[in-house]
Order: C-alpha cells, then sequence, then structure tokens
C-alpha cells in the first residue's frame, strides 16, 4: 500500500475512507501537510544537530531507533484505533462481514481491509417531502414546487384530492440501516406515498379535508412504521406532517361552489329542524291537552248522569211510597231553582200582615247577594 500526499493535504492511501494508510486518519482540509520522506528527512536533521557524534556520515543507531519507534507508534494509533462521535454508531466490519457495534468514544480495531468502521449518524432527523419540492435560491428566497404524480390520490367516495405532506424519521438500528435496505431514502419516500394512498382511499374527501388532518397523519405514521419493520430498516418515523391538502387546483373553483352549496344544503336543513323542533312538541302539547280536557268532560258527564239517574230512583222510590207529598216537593224544589235567580219578590196573600208595601225588597234582596259573593 503506497502513501501519497495529495494536492488537498491529508493523508491519501488506497484505503477506502482516504485519510490515512488503512482508511483512517487525521484530515486538514485545504492546509498542506509534508509528506512523510520530508518528516524522516526533518526529523534526522534535527537528531543530527542535537546529539553528539552525529554528522553528515550518518546516523547513531539510539537516533534510527527513536525514529522507527515513534514512525510505528505514529501509524499502529491510525491503523488500530478509530473515534465513534456522540452522534454516531460504530458499526465494526470484518472482511465485510457485521461483527459489533461501538458506542460513542475511542475503540480499537484491526487494521484495513481486515476490518472497516462505518459510523451513521443515529440521532440525524431526515425529512422526505411527497407531492413537493423546496427550492432554495431566487430572489424570493426559498419557493415551494409541486409534484403532482406524487401528491395527486384517489378517496373512498371517488374524489381527487392534492395531499403535500412531509415525513421525518431517523435511525433506530444501525445494522438493519446499513445491511437491510439499500436506498433508505428512495424507500422511505416510497412507503410515505404508498401509505398515505392507501389511508386517502379508504376514507372520503370531506373529513381528510377539515376534522380528520390529524387522524390521517396518525394512520400514515403507524402504517409507515408496520412497513418498515416488515422491511428490517432500522428507521423510526418521527412524524408525519400535512402540508396541504386541497382538492385539484383544476377543479378547485367548481369545487368551492359545491362546497358552498353542500354548506346551504346543511344550514336550510337545520333551520328545518330547529322550526320543526319548536312547532312538533307545542302541536303534541295542544293534541295532548284537548285529549285530557276530553277525557274529563266525558268522566264528569258520566259522573253526573249515574248521579241523576241514582237520584231518579229514589225519588221514584219515595214516590211510590207518598205520591202527593212527593209530587209536591218536587214541584217546590223545580219552582225554586227556576226563580232563585230573580229579582222578583212573591209574597203569601194570606200572610199579608205585617209587610211594608213600599219597602224595596228586591234591592235588600240584591245588596245581601252582592255581600255574600264578596
Amino acid at each position: 500500500m503506497s502513501w501519497n500526499n495529495d494536492s488537498q493535504g491529508g493523508w491519501k492511501s488506497s484505503g477506502i475512507n482516504g485519510g490515512g494508510p488503512w482508511g483512517q486518519g487525521p484530515r486538514s482540509g485545504n492546509q498542506q501537510q509534508p509528506d512523510l520522506e520530508e518528516i524522516l528527512k526533518r526529523g534526522q536533521d534535527r537528531l543530527r544537530r542535537a546529539m553528539p557524534g552525529g554528522g553528515p556520515g550518518g546516523l547513531p543507531g539510539f537516533a534510527w531507533f527513536l525514529i522507527s519507534a515513534i514512525s510505528i507508534g505514529i501509524f499502529g494509533f491510525y491503523a488500530f484505533t478509530f473515534k465513534v462521535n456522540p452522534n454516531q454508531r460504530g458499526i465494526v466490519l470484518r472482511f465485510g462481514e457485521y461483527v459489533r457495534w461501538e458506542g460513542p468514544g475511542l475503540h480499537f480495531r484491526l487494521p484495513y481491509p481486515i476490518e472497516e468502521v462505518l459510523t451513521p449518524d443515529v440521532t440525524k432527523r431526515r425529512e422526505e417531502q411527497i407531492g413537493m419540492r423546496t427550492l432554495i435560491g431566487g430572489v424570493s428566497g426559498s419557493t415551494t414546487r409541486d409534484v403532482e404524480q406524487e401528491s395527486l390520490m384517489l378517496t373512498g367516495d371517488e374524489n381527487i384530492v392534492d395531499i403535500d405532506f412531509v415525513v421525518v424519521w431517523y435511525i433506530k438500528n444501525a445494522e438493519d440501516y446499513l445491511f437491510n435496505i439499500q436506498n433508505p431514502q428512495t424507500t422511505v419516500k416510497e412507503v410515505a406515498e404508498s401509505s398515505m394512498r392507501e389511508v386517502v382511499g379508504q376514507n372520503d374527501i370531506q373529513p381528510i379535508l377539515t376534522q380528520a388532518r390529524e387522524k390521517t397523519e396518525t394512520s400514515v405514521m403507524d402504517l409507515m412504521q408496520r412497513t418498515l419493520d416488515l422491511y428490517k430498516s432500522g428507521i423510526k418515523i418521527d412524524k408525519v406532517r400535512l402540508q396541504k391538502v386541497d382538492p385539484p387546483s383544476k377543479v378547485i373553483g367548481s369545487f368551492r361552489d359545491v362546497q358552498a352549496a353542500r354548506a346551504d344544503k346543511e344550514r336550510l336543513q337545520n333551520e328545518a329542524k330547529a322550526y320543526a323542533n319548536q312547532v312538533v312538541p307545542k302541536a303534541h302539547g295542544e293534541a295532548e291537552r284537548i285529549l285530557q280536557g276530553a277525557e274529563a268532560y266525558r268522566e264528569q258527564t258520566v259522573a253526573e248522569a249515574n248521579g241523576q239517574a241514582a237520584r231518579f230512583e229514589k225519588i221514584y222510590d219515595e214516590y211510590k211510597k207518598y205520591p202527593d207529598i212527593t209530587r209536591k216537593r218536587l214541584f217546590l224544589e223545580t219552582m225554586e231553582r227556576v226563580l232563585q235567580k230573580t229579582d222578583k219578590i212573591i209574597l203569601d196573600s194570606e200572610a199579608g200582615t205585617g209587610v211594608v208595601p213600599y219597602l224595596p225588597l228586591n234591592e235588600l234582596t240584591r245588596k245581601t247577594k252582592e255581600g255574600a259573593v264578596k
């Protein structure tokens, strides 16, 4: 394996990761670094000047030993160690086969090509846009472009709805993420679109446009997670956010007219129901009052008839025993009922003494009756 100094600085090798003799090592961006021969040459010059006996003829054995030990130590450090950052997980491969994982920190490994280390970021939240693309730049900053082949979906009541949404996900199992799926971003995107189409196809358009947005997000997230777990993808869906839920732009005017007509229909139906709720109970109450009045009148009439019949039978029994007395009593009672509301004063001619002829008896009688009423 040859080591070279590339034009950008840093170690360059035939290893997979660039930097370091076995694919690991420091990188310094664009800063120019001396190559190994330059380092050794400078070290030799310094040792010649620092150590007694050194000269142009060569170096003492101790100097060569010290240089070799330092070089071996540096090479061994980069060849047998690797670093995992706090946001990463170290996946160690031995001859391409997964053997173990390491957490954050400094760890040992066998040099490349025996062992290779992959360090995916397991804390980063990634986003996938379905039905739209955010374009950064331009005079007005970032803009959004619709992708109709992704956003137009068929609902359960055979309407078409235009849905843009965002899926947020992260890595929950680095081993499955690296080895079970080939293109994670494309997989997440296709699973998200398929899940949204399935959920939308099972519901009518009206709830999706209004009160069922949160329910739709939850259903899509659950369906996506089940599908990705079935693939053993090692991906966790964090959330699904609906950005736009509208009818297609070509028919949105007609759709709004239909919505307005539907709203008017519901308003009129509600007004009719309110009027019915006001009139029907009143009619039921009036009918019940009439029925109860008729029932009371019937009971009263039947009771009076029964009473009259019983009274007639009693009088008839008395009449059979005492006909003359009974006829006279009936006559007097009848005249009493007939004349009790008249203002006439009838005096017995045989009792004519002791009555003042000009005394207004009728007025006295009326005043007496009025006083009794009060």
